[in-house]
């Protein structure tokens, strides 16, 4: 054959044809197993549907800076008491991403809708029950010890986010069945549904528009409960659309399983609770700064919504890498299953590698944005320390590059026991117990953050050489099928 582009000769000095036909080059393939192009077509929306959650945080911690400081600086301790109890109900109610993940794996589709269902049941008791924190908020606010006037805004919040817990949890649930089976476009519609509305309604809220009273944070603890709603209610229509009520058992499937839902709690729950100890350690951390003024608590207050909008997204590809593991392991691969942990974990240190570059060449640049025109000499004691905050920050994010890949893999395996262990075992003597030492002895906003950073890079070691072990990779969360 000649070249693409070449002229054919003439008709009398072509070759006598042969009997042999020339091969024909086989189509590359659409992805390599535990490849790159896999793991990102999987991670992309996951990614997406995480900045939305980036944007919404982004977005209401600049509203609430605009309109005053003070309730900017008392969202996230609040926020923090939120995710101590509901994280842990969260991480438990979507662990179900993993039983779908391994029963398609195993070519069991019949059992998703049942797992599904599982996480759904727990997550309404679940929700009902967090009703209790209304009440309980001022005791649980005034531990951290701060000014009168920032806990009555602390309060405020968190009671108004205890409303959202019910429909966050289903919403997590639900969204299991779509991303443990790889339809996470699915998931990146849901949220972003939820996502506008509370965005909108955030704006309207906090600021008093269109003819409604001005209600600042509390308008946007409701503007989150409306949106979190919204976005639990969409996922169930889909869910029990009718062709997925026949591939998938979705809705026969309702009836509570007992020996299922022991182990969606055996698996799900440490994975909960290491969420659990995780916040709680980090809960701990933000109430004994505060207590070295408003100025120190306002800027890791700051300091750490920065790590979180670069750090959200990341999120959705480490949920990629736990859905990868749980389909590779439910077809018994475990080869492909280390394959993709080790491609994301490329993917993920390139990326913090990106964010922790911003962080130190153009710090002021990113506080500069949250300024408001209320209390500026507030401000301006904050932003000072951020900056050096954020080096810190900088410095551990490419450490839990690592730490978040790894942690994923793990959990889609089943390993989740481990992970909570060394969530609990690691945090006091690095990170919690030197801080109040610091604390107690009146010392530096800088210190402390030394110590956040010391912990998060013995986390990422021990993650390394855990999923090194290959214990993991003989890990099931689904039962034996029954031939």
């Amino acid at each position: 054959m000649g070249e693409p582009n070449a002229i054919a000769p003439a008709a009398e000095t072509l070759p006598a044809p042969s009997s042999e036909r020339p091969p024909v080059p086989a189509p590359p393939p659409a992805s390599v197993p535990g490849g790159s192009r896999e793991l990102l077509k999987l991670a992309l929306p996951l990614i997406v549907s995480q900045s939305f959650m980036t944007v919404q945080v982004f977005v209401d911690t600049v509203l609430l800076a605009w309109h005053d400081p003070l309730e900017m600086a008392a969202s996230f301790p609040a926020v923090m008491w939120y995710w101590l109890f509901f994280g842990l109900l969260q991480v438990t109610a979507g662990y179900t991403s993993t039983f779908v993940a391994q029963y398609t794996g195993a070519n069991r589709p019949h059992r998703v809708g049942p797992a599904v269902w599982q996480g759904i049941h727990f997550s309404v008791a679940a929700g009902l029950a967090f009703i209790a924190v209304v009440p309980l908020a001022p005791f649980l606010i005034s531990v951290g010890g701060h000014t009168p006037e920032t806990q009555v805004l602390e309060v405020t919040y968190l009671r108004c986010l205890a409303f959202a817990a019910l429909p966050m949890l289903v919403m997590g649930a639900v969204n299991g069945f779509f991303s443990g089976r790889g339809q996470t476009w699915t998931v990146l519609g849901i949220e972003a549904f939820g996502t506008a509305i509370n965005v909108g309604l955030a704006l309207v809220l906090i600021f008093g528009r269109f003819g409604l009273p001005e209600m600042g944070i509390a308008g946007a603890g409701w503007a989150t409960v409306v949106g979190s709603w919204a976005s639990a209610l969409l996922a169930l229509a889909l869910m029990l659309r009718a062709r997925y009520r026949v591939a998938f058992n979705t809705l026969t499937g309702w009836r509570p399983d007992r020996d299922l839902f022991r182990r969606l709690m055996k698996y799900g729950g440490p994975a909960g609770v290491q969420v659990f100890l995780d916040v709680l350690v980090f809960n701990f951390f933000v109430q004994l700064v505060g207590r070295l003024g408003d100025a120190a608590l306002g800027a890791t207050t700051l300091t750490v919504r920065f790590n979180m909008i670069a750090f959200l997204p990341m999120m959705g590809l480490g949920m990629a890498i736990s859905i990868l593991v749980g389909q590779r392991l439910g077809e018994n691969r475990p080869d492909l299953a280390e394959k993709s942990a080790y491609t994301g974990t490329k993917w993920s240190f390139g990326y913090m590698v990106l964010v922790a570059s911003v962080y130190v060449l153009v710090p002021s640049l990113l506080v500069s944005v949250f300024e408001g025109d209320k209390d500026p000499e507030q401000f301006a004691a904050i932003a000072a320390i951020v900056p050096n905050l954020l080096l810190c920050v900088a410095v551990y994010s490419l450490a839990d590059a690592v730490n978040l890949s790894l942690a994923f893999a793990l959990r889609g395996a089943g390993d989740t026991k481990f992970v909570t262990l060394l969530t609990f075992v690691l945090a006091w003597p690095l990170m919690v117990i030197p801080t109040a030492v610091t604390v107690s002895f009146g010392g530096s906003v800088y210190w402390c953050w030394v110590f956040a950073t010391v912990h998060i890079i013995g986390m990422s070691i021990c993650f390394w050489f855990r999923f090194r072990s290959g214990k993991w990779k003989s890990m099931r969360v689904i039962e034996p099928e029954v031939v």
